[in-house]
């Protein structure tokens, strides 16, 4: 089964509320991630105007035009 994002919702802080085309809703909080990025092009999205800033492209999470993704099956399992 070819799971993606059908819907992802922006909660507060670093957290978005995801729903999966298999009816799993899950939600992710990217501060750690954020946080610890070794590269400033991931650590900029701290910037919670940028961070809020993504959309829903062919069913996975992006920023600015695939700067920042995350593979769709960690998101599913909740891994970051």
């Amino acid at each position: 089964m070819v799971i993606s994002i059908i819907k992802a919702e922006y909660i507060r802080e670093y957290n978005i509320h995801f729903s999966f085309s298999d009816g799993i809703e899950k939600t992710i909080d990217f501060s750690n991630f954020l946080k610890n990025a070794k590269t400033q092009m991931s650590r900029k999205y701290l910037d919670k105007k940028l961070f809020k800033n993504y959309s829903i492209n062919y069913g996975d999470i992006v920023w600015n035009d695939y700067e920042m993704c995350f593979p769709i099956w960690d998101l599913h399992e909740g891994n970051i």
